[in-house]
This record gives structure tokens, sequence and C-alpha cells, in this order.
């Protein structure tokens, strides 16, 4: 931990990417405005979900399409097919071939909605009262929609790349991640990612005025694991002392008692400091601060760990998210069988995170196994003044004077196979959305389209900047 202190603070002063040039971001014009809606309702109406009839390579074909009328050449889009779905790159040469590129990542699949669950159809786009509902809305094509239309009128407008602009979105990021790890292999040589799929700003319920703004320069781990209990068996009317869902049960039971040890870095402290002065709940607020001074403060965990929106900011948690066993029901169970979701803090190996838990479980006949896919461990990109800087001067071109927070995400994102390979990577969309409104992976996914011109203002300054 001391050693990743040190990195980030030492990064602080690091300015890899050439200063800001001659060239000034353009205001959007209403085509890109427009262009905005008609491409997220487009590809949100096509069903870009692992399995049968995934429609996630005809999002890649619709925006490239978009991209080819804005002045990329054919041959400069690449579309790779892979098992059920595919990737997308796109390459916008700079002028100097020496300079690593900057990439924008993202992906186009989402995850399954079913007619059924939804007021609407989660795959037929529908605007009402100003708000884009669908699948997708805000994870995250609505994003994608606007990071694309952003660089087509920055192309169309004239302005000319130094560094080269690379547009990276994967095809199965919401499963197995594999095209995103092969798309961050090709493009381990980048100099930076501005991951879309990431950071974001809040608004405040009653006013749906910014409150902060945040980026998030590092991610947990994904990581599951099966618990496994396998016993003889026998009729029912012959109990054993020995019983495969007993013994799973109090595994678990002890399992989901546990805390893992309270932890920090810089970019989590820094989000606790400065996001406990807009939190509206004053014990909750208080507990924020306390745990950013001292991560050993029990009384301010206890508050923490009982908030869903901070627990996972605090340390490594594991919950159990499946649970099977039995054959029938005059039978003693043979097998038992359970899955527990772990985001470890970065750090640490899941290795080590599996014998803490089976540890904790103390029971013997208890067998651990690490089911885990699409995932990697990656460390923290460091707080770069390159990049802060231009995040600051974009997210305030769009919303002057909103305040910025470092962020570490709790959950996983193309960025962490960027970080793998040591590229640094950033989630910053400009997005801004109510706590009470946020429903990706959820039903009625929303987007305002308030977020429409902001957006396209961050992308222009933001891209400008960083490709100069």
């Amino acid at each position: 931990m001391k050693l990743l202190a040190s990195v980030l603070s030492a990064s602080l002063a690091l300015t890899a990417l050439t200063p800001l040039a001659a060239q000034a971001a353009p205001a959007p014009t209403p085509a890109a405005e427009t262009q905005v809606l008609a491409l997220s309702k487009q590809i949100i109406a096509m069903r870009s979900v692992v399995g049968e009839g995934n429609e996630t390579g005809k999002v890649a074909g619709a925006i490239r399409d978009a991209l080819v009328a804005g002045g990329w050449a054919p041959g400069d889009i690449e579309i790779v097919p892979y098992k059920d779905t595919a990737y997308l790159i796109a390459t916008w040469k700079g002028s100097n071939a020496k300079l690593p590129p900057l990439v924008v990542s993202g992906h186009m699949d989402v995850v399954e909605a079913k007619r059924a669950d939804w007021v609407r159809d989660p795959f037929v786009p529908v605007v009402e009262d100003g708000v884009l509902y669908g699948r997708g809305a805000t994870d995250m094509k609505f994003n994608a929609a606007m990071a694309v239309s952003s660089l087509i009128d920055l192309r169309k407008g004239g302005f000319k790349p130094k560094r080269t602009v690379v547009i990276a979105f994967s095809g199965d990021e919401e499963t197995t991640m594999e095209t995103s790890q092969a798309i961050a292999q090709r493009l381990k040589a980048a100099e930076l990612v501005i991951n879309v799929d990431g950071g974001g700003g809040k608004l405040d319920e009653a006013s749906a005025k910014p409150v902060y703004w945040t980026w998030d320069g590092a991610e947990k781990t994904y990581a599951d694991y099966k618990l496994e209990v396998t016993n003889a068996g026998g009729h029912s009317s012959a109990p054993r002392p020995e019983n495969a869902i007993v013994q799973l049960s109090q595994a678990l039971e002890r399992i989901g008692a546990y805390h893992f040890a309270a932890e920090q870095n810089p970019l989590t402290k820094a989000w606790f400091e400065r996001a406990a002065a807009f939190e509206p709940d004053a014990a909750t607020a208080a507990a924020m601060r306390a745990f950013a001074a001292n991560p050993g403060d029990e009384k301010a965990l206890a508050v923490l760990r009982a908030n869903p929106a901070t627990v996972g900011k605090v340390g490594t948690t594991c919950v159990p998210t499946m649970v099977n066993g039995g054959h029938a029901l005059n039978a003693l169970p043979q097998r038992a069988t359970a899955n527990i979701n772990c985001r470890i803090f970065p750090g640490h190996k899941p290795a080590d995170i599996m014998a803490e838990l089976a540890k904790v479980a103390n029971e013997p006949e208890v067998k651990f196994t690490d089911v885990t896919e699409g995932s990697i461990a990656s460390p923290a990109s460091p707080m770069r003044a390159d990049f802060v800087k231009a995040a600051e001067a974009a997210i305030h071109a769009a919303y002057p004077g909103v305040p910025v927070i470092p962020v570490q995400a709790s959950g996983a994102s193309d960025s962490m196979w960027y970080r793998s390979v040591g590229v640094a990577a950033y989630g910053a969309s400009p997005l801004m959305t109510k706590d009470s409104e946020d429903f990706s992976h959820g039903l009625n996914e929303r987007v305002r389209l308030t977020n429409v011109r902001p957006g396209l203002v961050y992308f222009n300054e933001l891209l400008t900047r960083l490709a100069q």
C-alpha cells in the first residue's frame, strides 16, 4: 500500500502528453446533438445480448457507418467477429506517428432484459418527458453515441489531432470479456485510455442540478468461488451426522457474517474526504470523514458497511449469490454447492482471498474452487497530472464549478485489461444521473437527455486537449 501511495503521489507531477496547443475545443454543432439521440436509439434497438440472436455485430456496423459518414476511411475501421459477438477498432491517424495513441474505450453489449419485466420494451427506445428509456441507455450505448458523435463533430470541424485517436469498443464486457482482453493486447502500446463506461456525476434529487463529478482510476477485482460439499447420501428416514446442505449452510453463515480488513488507498481516501461534503445524511458524512482519517475506526466502519453506497469502498467484499443442493425430496443430499462473488480491493491475489474464505468457513468438507471468468487483477492507474488537468477542464467547460472527485470503482470494466498490461486507464463519462434514476443492469433503464449538450462540450474539450 505504501508503494501504491508513493506511485500515485509521484505521478501527480507526470505530464506525458503534449501540452495544450493552439487548437481550442469547438462548441458542439446542432448536427452532433441530433446524432447523439439518433445513434443512441438506433443501437439501443439492437439486442446485443450474449447468446442466440446476439446483435453486437450490428451495433458495430451502425457505429462504423456513422464514422464513415463522418470522414473515416472504411479501411481505418475494423470489425472483428468473435464467437457470437464482435469488437470494433476505428483509427483516426494523428499527424505525429511517433506519439502513442489515445484510446476511447467502451463496450457494445448489454445485459439481458426481458419484455415481461419492463414497463416498456427494453429494445424499443422511447423518449418520454425528456428521458430516453431502453436497455443500454446508461450502460453504455448513450455514452458510446456521445463519444462517437463528438469525434465526428471534431473531424468535420477541421480538428487535426497530433496523437492518433483509436475508438475501441468491446463486444462481451458484460460476460467473459474475451474481446476486452484481445483489444487491450492489441493496444498495449497506447499512451492513455479514456473509458466512457465509468465515472460520471451525481444530480441533486430535488433540483436535478449537478452535485459533483467523479472519474475513476482503479477498480476492484471480480472473482467467483464455487463451494461444494459431497456426501454418500442415503434415505431421508435415516439421517447421518454429516449432511451436505447443513455443512454448506454453516460455512455460508460464517462467510456472510465476516468482514475483510478495512483498507484505503489515495483514490478511496480522496473520495471519502471530498464526497462527505455532499452527503445529506449527517451520520454517514461523519463516518466518511472519520474513515478517511482512520481506516481502523470501528464506529465509522459500522455505518459505512451498513450502507450499500459505501460498503464497497472500504475493502474487499464477498457475498453468497447462488446456492443449490440435494436431488430428491426423500433423500439425503449427495451434493450441495454455492457461489461466492467477491470484489477484491486492489493489491490482493484472488487465491489469497479464497484461502481466507476457506479459513473463515471452517468446514473441512467444503471444497473451494476459483471459477472466475473474464477478470484479472490490475493495479491502480496513476493520478497523472495531464489527465487530471484535462478532465477537470472538460467537466468545468460543461458544468462550471462542479466539484471533481477521484474514485475507485467497485465494479469491473474493460479498464482492468488495459491496466494489467501497463496502460493507464480512466473511467471518465460525463453522464449526470440522480441516484434514484440509476437503473444500469436493472429494470426500465433510462437517461436524461439534458446530458446531450454538456456531454458533447465535455468530450470536445477532453479529446481536443488529450489528442494534441
